[in-house]
């Protein structure tokens, strides 16, 4: 998401709404190739990407203006982030249950 930040502020102008259309596609790559182990972690890695990603895109100058800029992007972005982090937590409970579902058709005898 760093890496996105800084392609979005270098083609993109830094547009916040770019970000937030970006990420949804990463947070259905984090959800989908994340191992079998950490499914239930990915719900919660996504919006800590998210932020981290959005250093090189929020507005400000010096710490306490980048700061602002971050917590400001934070708040008016907000729906991209939690459509994202649901999208992550969908595709993670459904490989999770399926795993589940698999691992007991395994264990039943026919």
């Amino acid at each position: 998401m760093v890496a996105l930040g800084w392609l979005v502020r270098l083609i993109l102008g830094g547009s916040l709404t770019a970000y937030g259309v970006l990420f949804l596609p990463v947070c259905v790559l984090t959800a989908a190739w994340v191992r079998r182990g950490d499914l239930l972690t990915s719900p919660v890695v996504v919006p800590i990407g998210f932020a981290a990603g959005l250093l090189p895109v929020a507005d400000g100058d010096g710490p306490a203006g980048r700061v602002i800029g971050l917590v400001t992007a934070l708040a008016t972005q907000a729906g991209w982030l939690y459509g994202g982090t649901l999208i992550a937590g969908v595709i993670a409970l459904s490989r999770r249950v399926a795993l589940i579902r698999a691992r007991r058709r395994a264990h039943v005898p026919l």
